[in-house]
């Protein structure tokens, strides 16, 4: 790996030329122009419990910011799937060399087979910036199903969004998500939480 490219060593503002580079050349699987603000990464990581998880999945990483803030919040004992279908971003959340994260290349609809390649459990938290006001709606409604069926017993999935296509494709399965703002972040997102209940497939919101 390039020290250039290096996770550890990239400031936010490089952080930030390569996903807006990422941004230019496939604009339908990036979420914003910019990576993710300090304030939203604080956020994502109280409201999937970061610190009491022994594996959390990341949808869509990025250049890897908040990987980095999943990582530093993570138990010693945790693990940290990452997955991530850009192939520029893959490279440099690879970088980062920490030996509890995977980091895979590959699309989210295959959560569940991604995470028996690895034999790693079902997960605590999925926590997904992939943005799902661009992509078909069937394959969006099928990412939120694998997600859910991947999901531990009490587990949570976390989206957070610009725009608010995810709650409308997840209601039909899981009902309404709880909804946060976060507007220290260019743009501002809403963060959608769906927590899975304890036992049971019923809905637990």
């Amino acid at each position: 790996m390039d020290k250039a490219n290096d996770l550890t060593t990239l400031s936010w503002g490089q952080r930030a030329v390569i996903f807006f580079q990422g941004f230019l050349r496939h604009p339908e699987l990036v979420g914003s122009v910019i990576p993710s603000s300090r304030f939203l990464e604080k956020k994502l990581v109280e409201t999937a419990h970061v610190g009491k998880a022994r594996l959390i999945v990341e949808l869509g990483p990025g250049t890897g910011g908040t990987t980095k803030a999943f990582l530093k919040a993570l138990p010693k004992g945790g693990r940290l799937l990452a997955v991530e279908i850009n192939p520029d971003f893959v490279e440099v959340v690879r970088s980062n060399g920490d030996s509890r994260l995977v980091v895979h290349q590959g699309s989210a609809e295959y959560i569940r087979d991604i995470l028996n390649q690895y034999s790693l459990p079902a997960p605590d938290a999925v926590i997904s910036g992939i943005p799902f006001s661009t992509m078909p709606p069937s394959l969006g409604k099928r990412i939120i199903q694998e997600v859910w069926a991947a999901l531990a017993p009490g587990g949570c999935f976390v989206a957070y969004q610009v725009r608010g296509k995810v709650a409308d494709l997840g209601q039909e399965f899981l009902g309404q998500p709880r909804v946060a703002t976060e507007v220290l972040n260019i743009p501002p997102v809403r963060i959608f939480t769906w927590r899975k209940p304890s036992s049971g497939n019923g809905r637990d919101g």
